[in-house]
């Protein structure tokens, strides 16, 4: 799999978005994407109480822990490399999380629109 280059929605370098708990596609803290990265994993989000909630509601459970696939759950205040189209969803339904721009990858622009990253964008 070859990495998109990792840029992020600013024009700059991509920061790291989180490495304890470890995220991305590739697992290397980074909200890298490539062509095989079909969720576009690319949006770095700081989790909030109801956003765990309605992520949860919508069938995709990031709290609870699962030992199995060496996830501790993420609890609010973490972050975390989220699919562009749940956080559209969550955006559309009025509880997106806040974004770390540095560390959302210039890709996430390709199903979010910039003005809305920006308007969720938080100096983490």
């Amino acid at each position: 799999m070859n990495k998109d280059p990792s840029l992020n929605v600013l024009g700059g370098p991509l920061t790291p978005c989180s490495t304890e708990p470890t995220t991305g596609f590739f697992r290397d803290g980074h909200c890298n994407t490539c062509a095989e990265d079909r969720g576009s994993h690319t949006v770095c989000a700081v989790m909030t109480a109801e956003f765990l909630a309605y992520s949860k509601y919508v069938g995709n459970d990031l709290s609870t822990p699962r030992p199995d696939f060496r996830f501790p759950g993420l609890k609010p205040g973490d972050r975390w490399c989220l699919c562009a189209a749940r956080f559209a969803q969550a955006y559309d339904e009025g509880c997106a999380p806040q974004v770390d721009l540095a560390a959302t990858h210039a890709r996430a622009v390709d199903i979010v629109p910039l003005e809305v990253l920006r308007a969720h964008g938080t100096e983490t």
